[in-house]
């Protein structure tokens, strides 16, 4: 009998998209791609497609923790991601189930405004997102509009004010912060990676298409799948590494996304580029 390969666990913390291109269902998929093995906690149930979403409906907490229980009795996890999170009581269970058997990576996608500029948390879920879920995290993944809403300040619209913003973040708790700017206009997308050692711009070229769903679900998946794979001994330096290597993961499965056709709207990103 051939010896058991060694494989990282890992664990998605998010809602769920039934049409495959978001949340848990994308997080899984990322994971599979770059070779962990994948479980997952529901913290909602949506009715949403490539055209948008038509209705959440929110998890009991006390469920939400029966199913944090069960994967974490059981399974050893390496690193968690941590998707949206609308209530405080939903980010205290989180943060006590996690401090208690901490992985050694927990990566947060603070997801509070949708594509559209909508707020999706009130305030209260922001206060817990700022409060107690980012201190707890390793890395947090914000967008712009995010970035806006946990500082509540006004969106950067340049590169100058990402970078003025992200000390500003960094105070929040998390030792390292990609700021994610593909809300700025021109023909790169430049995300500002702030580290306990260094701030890093890294850069990649515009991908002209419609298929951007789910791609910050897919982004910090990736990022929470690359770090599960680093030793207990890694630096500062294999932890940038690693960060390159999902954004890279992550531009290639955007310019293969044409390779797919699903749904009449903002397709998804093609998880499985490099198999298929």
């Amino acid at each position: 009998m051939p010896p058991v390969s060694p494989i990282r666990r890992v664990l998605t913390i998010a809602g769920s998209d039934p049409s495959g291109g978001a949340g848990i269902q994308a997080d899984l998929k990322t994971f599979s791609a770059l070779g962990c093995y994948g479980t997952s906690v529901i913290t909602a149930l949506t009715a949403q497609n490539t055209q948008g979403v038509r209705g959440v409906h929110p998890v009991p907490a006390e469920f939400i923790a029966q199913q944090l229980d069960a994967v974490l009795d059981d399974i050893t996890i390496d690193a968690v991601k941590i998707g949206m999170v609308a209530s405080r009581d939903v980010a205290e269970l989180i943060a006590e189930a996690l401090s208690a058997r901490r992985p050694r990576w927990i990566v947060l996608d603070p997801v509070m405004v949708a594509k559209s500029g909508d707020v999706l948390v009130d305030d209260a879920g922001i206060r817990a997102v700022r409060d107690v879920l980012v201190p707890l995290a390793d890395v947090i993944t914000p967008n712009l509009p995010e970035a806006a809403v946990l500082l509540d300040v006004p969106t950067p619209t340049t590169m100058a004010q990402m970078e003025a913003l992200v000390p500003e973040l960094t105070r929040l708790g998390a030792p390292y912060t990609l700021l994610k700017g593909g809300h700025l206009e021109g023909a790169r997308c430049p995300d500002l990676l702030a580290t306990p050692e260094r701030f890093q711009w890294l850069s990649a070229p515009r991908i002209a298409t419609k298929n951007l769903h789910g791609t910050g679900c897919s982004l910090s998946s990736a990022i929470t799948a690359t770090l599960a794979k680093l030793s207990e001994q890694s630096t500062d330096a294999d932890a940038v590494a690693a960060i390159g290597e999902a954004k890279d993961w992550l531009h290639a499965a955007l310019e293969a996304s044409e390779r797919l056709s699903v749904g009449k709207g903002c397709g998804p990103v093609h998880h499985f580029h490099a198999w298929w």
